[in-house]
């Protein structure tokens, strides 16, 4: 008799296959936390989707299901990094003339947070050397950081004005934290707050 022609085939025993969890409920979540960790450790260019599929203990396939291309794979990971910045109510609540400061104390807040961090240098440094993940990151700071931001501001250019407050903003966290350029990169957070939130004020409220 052919096995399995009068009733289903017996299971065979071992490790399952790769696909036979990967469609569960954090298949989601295991592949983006593996894409962060795949650009954090290899950059932009040297990471593939494969490589993310591996570090997941999925198929190829299935990260090409959820995400798309590689670059929609860098927007997510973008995303999910910058999620500790994203809770801007806590800044735009409150006092106009204390905006710089609520603003500043935030971002060195999530920058001086090692788990916070890790992932943030590595997109920078992503987009410090390839085109397509500046773009995504560019497009993602516009659009999910700045406008918000923007909206709130009561004066003429608000896009422009927090456009400024970002760059400066980003340019102390290149200096402190990618080039680590002394004084400025073992400066006491409070000093580096007091000092870059009257700028970040004039920027968004004079």
């Amino acid at each position: 008799m052919t096995p399995g022609a009068d009733g289903p085939a017996p299971r065979r025993r071992g490790r399952p296959s790769r696909t036979a969890g990967a469609a569960g409920p954090d298949a989601r979540t295991r592949i983006l936390e593996a894409a962060r960790a795949e650009f954090a450790a290899r950059g932009y260019d040297k990471t593939s989707i494969r490589g993310v599929a591996r570090a997941a203990d999925v198929d190829a396939a299935l990260v090409h299901h959820y995400f798309g291309t590689k670059d929609e794979v860098f927007a997510a990971a973008v995303e999910v990094s910058f999620e500790p910045a994203l809770d801007l109510p806590a800044i735009l609540d409150g006092p106009s003339e204390d905006l710089g400061e609520r603003l500043a104390r935030y971002f060195i807040g999530v920058w001086e947070n090692p788990v916070s961090r890790a992932p943030l240098l590595a997109i920078l440094r992503s987009a410090f050397t390839h085109e397509a993940a500046a773009t995504v990151l560019r497009g993602f700071v516009l659009r999910r950081l700045l406008e918000r931001i923007a909206a709130e501001l009561d004066v003429p250019d608000p896009a422009f004005r927090a456009e400024l407050a970002a760059s400066h903003m980003i340019g102390v966290a290149v200096m402190r934290y990618v080039i680590r350029a002394e004084p400025l990169a073992t400066a006491d957070p409070e000093k580096i707050v007091e000092m870059v939130a009257p700028t970040l004020q004039r920027y968004l409220t004079d």
